[in-house]
């Protein structure tokens, strides 16, 4: 195996674990019951997972599991009791996502490796740097990561790092969708996204005119990733851990994946043989990309006709009427099968082989009337492949190689001595060596006992036997000794490779100090407004606003000039997706408009690390994920002085942790909120373009929307090198102001994005806010409004919270 390189396949199942094992897995990553982002695998409960420790570390394999949703406060105490069960079993690391979480797991059980799950949006190197600092051992970057940026990383920062490199892809950047949650309160980030990337949609123009054969295509869902022909390109990127994704796959997948994957990061991808290849395919596929990172775009990252398995190309429909249809395929194929083949209507059919076939052989279907004639065959399951991977664990192989040394000695009790190459273990037996009356043992039957290691994890390298002539020992007096020796050898391995002991008092008294936070006094209130636009800030009444987010970088200074003359306090605004190059050009126009600003908004846990230093007050934007008063706590104390609150909490979640941590805090009560932020492109797909080097002067970059098959329809902007996927219809909680100020709220957001008309609502939102008007003056307003506009709560009276 690679030295100093890790393998790390999905495992939802027990037989996942044993196929991933099996065939070489370096580490197993999985799910227990609670806390992880693959809600409806069947996932393994407290005793399961003890189980999977041991069976994996008694064969040499690591055990991450997952604890990577956002966590509410309260959750966090069961979480955290959940997570020091799995430090005492043993458990290698943890894959984490919540900030809050993080901090706590920091300091009640400080010597637990913690890895920061892709859904943290680690993809700079100032966001690798803040984990480090956080006491992090590991970041699962970003799957958009460029490759000059991940070796930028892995050279200026001494955080392992991990890369997915096979498997399901997200459209939106892990992290930063809120779709599901929005339209269907199944929440990506609590693990129940419903996967809206994989539906169906229709592109039309701001007039709701539908582009030409652009209707009904899966312009979100991204091809499967396979990087099996990159390895050694990410290898010399500085990657530490090479991840496949597929906890919700069956065993046979791992199997396939992990026995490939080894063998490409042991031998490179020259070792890997169009059969190989092919067996990927096979085994799931839905279409291949090599991904974001090595700069696959636009038609290349998606597969527009259908989001599902398509397997391989195994024939052709000859023909097809009333009598039913005839196909021809050039591959043997196997009884149960999985055939699949195009109806006329563009739909899909397909039935299990009910016989062998022959390679080019002609088969009829007699039931099938309506199969488009010319069309591929695909077989979608393989009967023999699966046979085939089954076979590759049904067998322990992965045993541990030890030394046995037995000593039998007449008048003395027999010991046996087991030594692998970090532990020993050594056992006397019950009785003593008698002399023999008749057969006296020799060495042959006392080797017979010593190798039946059958199915422990051990196999005998080597037997050295002492053996007194004319010595007698009951066959189930040696098998008793080799059994007590195993089980002490066992057990010396989990002892050596579980996690040092914790103290309960100091556990305790952590868990006591941690939820114990200082709350901070805020009585002040005001209204936040974000503009994204020219149009936008000329519309502006700069008397009704109290600060005001800068979110463009056009006409800056005389922009900031005005903000600074009507003495509105003024915030830039920055994206949730910076590279370097891109805080870099921030950081230049912070520095050029240093007196102009008061301070700057962060959505991003590098951007959070590399404006820190600048001495300008900082706001962390909802993009942070800061789920609860943790996270909150945390991030102020790393220099945020004011935060939006998450926009998939409830109110009743708000006023809990407005109750523990007070501040400044903001909550979004106005916008179209993002959906999702992508760094692939809907109209790449339209224009057929296989890079984003023409986004800045593109006509396609705004003023086009994706309809969904409800008829919604979801505006859509290109800034920067991202997409970013609006909401169908706008939050919109006037008449909810003052009793969110009752809970706590100080701040009251408008979030301005693709709004071309926003005076009327800036103007309803102050002047209710600073008593203007009264409830049935807001009520008459919003009675108008709705005739002609659908609007949102959003989750402020719903949440996200089940699971």
């Amino acid at each position: 195996m690679n030295k100093g390189v890790e393998l790390l396949a999905p495992v939802g199942s027990w037989e996942a674990l044993v196929a991933a094992v099996q065939n070489g897995a370096d580490a197993v990553y999985l799910g227990g019951k609670l806390f992880n982002a693959r809600h409806y695998a069947s996932n393994f409960s407290d005793e399961e997972l003890k189980e999977a420790v041991s069976y994996a570390h008694l064969r040499g394999v690591l055990v991450f599991v997952t604890v990577n949703i956002l966590i509410d406060d309260s959750e966090m105490e069961e979480a955290l009791d959940y997570t020091k069960y799995l430090y005492d079993i043993g458990v290698d690391a943890i894959i984490v996502q919540d900030i809050g979480y993080a901090s706590l797991v920091r300091k009640a059980i400080p010597n637990f490796e913690i890895h920061g799950s892709t859904q943290m949006t680690i993809n700079n190197l100032e966001g690798a740097k803040l984990l480090q600092e956080m006491g992090f051992s590991r970041a699962v970057l970003a799957r958009e990561v460029p490759a000059k940026e991940i070796r930028s990383i892995s050279e200026n920062c001494s955080l392992e790092l991990e890369v997915f490199v096979h498997g399901a892809l997200c459209y939106s950047y892990s992290g930063q969708c809120l779709m599901s949650s929005l339209i269907g309160g199944r929440s990506g980030n609590r693990g129940t996204c419903a996967q809206p990337c994989r539906m169906q949609y229709s592109i039309v123009d701001d007039r709701g005119t539908l582009l030409n054969n652009w209707d009904k295509s899966h312009f979100l869902s991204t091809r499967d990733l396979n990087t099996i022909e990159q390895i050694r390109e990410l290898l010399s990127l500085g990657i530490r851990s090479f991840k496949i994704e597929g906890r919700m796959k069956k065993a046979e997948y791992v199997a396939a994946l992990t026995s490939v994957y080894r063998r490409a990061i042991d031998e490179g991808s020259c070792a890997i043989t169009e059969k190989d290849k092919k067996n990927i395919k096979q085994i799931f596929n839905r279409g291949f990309t090599k991904g974001l990172t090595f700069g696959d775009f636009g038609k290349d990252f998606v597969t527009l006709d259908r989001p599902d398995n398509r397997g391989i190309r195994v024939g052709t429909v000859l023909e097809s009427g009333n009598r039913g249809t005839v196909i021809l395929l050039k591959d043997k194929i196997s009884k149960g099968d999985g055939l699949e083949w195009l109806s006329r209507d563009g739909s899909t059919n397909g039935l299990k082989s009910p016989r062998d076939i022959s390679a080019n052989e002609r088969f009829f279907l007699q039931r099938v009337f309506d199969a488009k004639v010319g069309s591929d065959v695909n077989r979608t399951s393989s009967i023999e492949l699966l046979e085939n991977m089954k076979d590759t664990y049904n067998l322990d192989t992965r045993k541990t190689p030890i030394i046995m040394n037995v000593k039998i000695t007449i008048g003395e009790p027999p010991t046996l001595k087991l030594s692998s190459k970090d532990n020993k273990a050594e056992v006397k037996g019950d009785v003593l060596v008698q002399p023999a009356s008749k057969a006296p043992l020799t060495k042959t039957k006392v080797e017979e006992q010593l190798v039946k290691l059958g199915e422990t994890p051990f196999y005998a390298e080597s037997i050295y036997i002492e053996l007194e002539e004319g010595s007698f020992l009951p066959v189930k007096e040696l098998n008793e000794l080799r059994r007590s020796a195993v089980l002490q050898m066992q057990e010396k391995i989990l002892y050596s490779k579980g996690n040092s002991e914790l103290s309960e008092e100091i556990y305790q008294r952590a868990k006591k100090q941690a939820f114990n936070l200082v709350r901070k006094d805020n009585t002040s209130t005001g209204l936040s407004v974000r503009v994204s636009s020219q149009l936008q800030l000329d519309q502006m009444d700069l008397s009704k606003v109290d600060r005001l987010y800068l979110g463009f970088y056009e006409n800056i200074e005389n922009n900031l000039r005005l903000l600074k003359a009507h003495e509105v306090e003024t915030y830039f605004w920055t994206d949730r997706i910076l590279y370097q190059k891109d805080l870099e050009r921030l950081g230049e126009i912070v520095r050029d408009n240093y007196d102009l600003i008061d301070g700057i908004s962060v959505s991003n846990l590098g951007s959070i690390m590399y404006f820190k230093g600048f001495g300008k007050k900082l706001h962390g934007d909802f993009g942070l994920n800061a789920f609860n008063s943790l996270a909150l706590d945390y991030l102020e104390g790393y220099g945020l002085h004011s935060q939006t609150m998450s926009v998939e909490l409830n109110i009743g979640q708000i006023e809990t942790i407005l109750r523990k941590v007070g501040g400044v805090k903001e909550a979004v009560v106005y916008g179209y909120l993002p959906s999702m932020v992508a760094r692939n492109c809907p109209m790449a797909v339209i224009k057929g373009c296989s890079d984003d080097s023409g986004c800045r002067s593109c006509r396609f970059a705004h003023g086009f929307r994706l309809r969904d098959r409800m008829g919604k329809e979801f505006a859509m902007g290109r800034e920067e090198g991202f997409t970013t996927i609006y909401n169908s219809v706008p939050l919109m909680v006037p008449e909810s102001l003052i009793s969110f100020r009752e809970k706590g709220i100080t701040l009251f957001r408008l979030e301005f994005t693709v709004e071309e008309d926003i005076r009327d609502i800036q103007s309803l939102y102050y002047d209710y806010l600073n008593g203007k008007i009264n409830r049935s003056e807001v009520d008459d307003f919003m009675k108008s409004y709705k005739l002609g506009n659908e609007i949102t709560s959003g989750h402020y009276f719903r949440g996200v919270l089940e699971r």
